[in-house]
């Protein structure tokens, strides 16, 4: 077995400061670990969490510092803040979805292998995948 190589990567100074960028605090369920995530609408795959929401946001200005840090690195453009909640039509923050009986099993196994909830499971993908695709 090998070891893996971690790359250090220098500190970059962002190009706008951390509170010119919106975010989003939810609460994370108790059989989840409970706790807050903190997302960036802007950043894609930004996202810490912490046990209050207060945590939250301190481990979420590490965490864009990292990311901004990481995108600089890899010659990636930094977004602009641009993400302003009063523009965002009203949304609940919950939708509905069917699967396929075999996707849905294999990410019931998946969540259970990984000790989390299919709901976390499946967000952790999604913010994954809003990520790549906004990368």
């Amino acid at each position: 077995m090998t070891a893996a190589t971690v790359k250090k990567i220098k500190t970059a100074k962002p190009p706008f400061p951390f509170e010119a960028y919106s975010h989003i605090i939810s609460q994370i369920p108790k059989e989840d670990g409970g706790g807050f995530l903190i997302t960036f609408p802007d950043l894609p795959g930004c996202m810490s969490d912490g046990a209050t929401e207060a945590e939250a946001v301190a481990n979420g200005k590490d965490a864009f510092k990292a990311w901004v840090s990481a995108r600089k690195d890899a010659k990636k453009e930094i977004p602009a803040p641009f993400y302003r909640p009063d523009t965002v039509p009203e949304v609940s923050g919950k939708f509905v979805t069917r699967l396929p009986k075999s996707v849905h099993a294999k990410l019931a196994e998946r969540a259970k292998a990984e000790g989390v909830s299919l709901n976390m499971l499946v967000l952790a993908f999604v913010a994954e995948g809003l990520g790549r695709k906004a990368a």
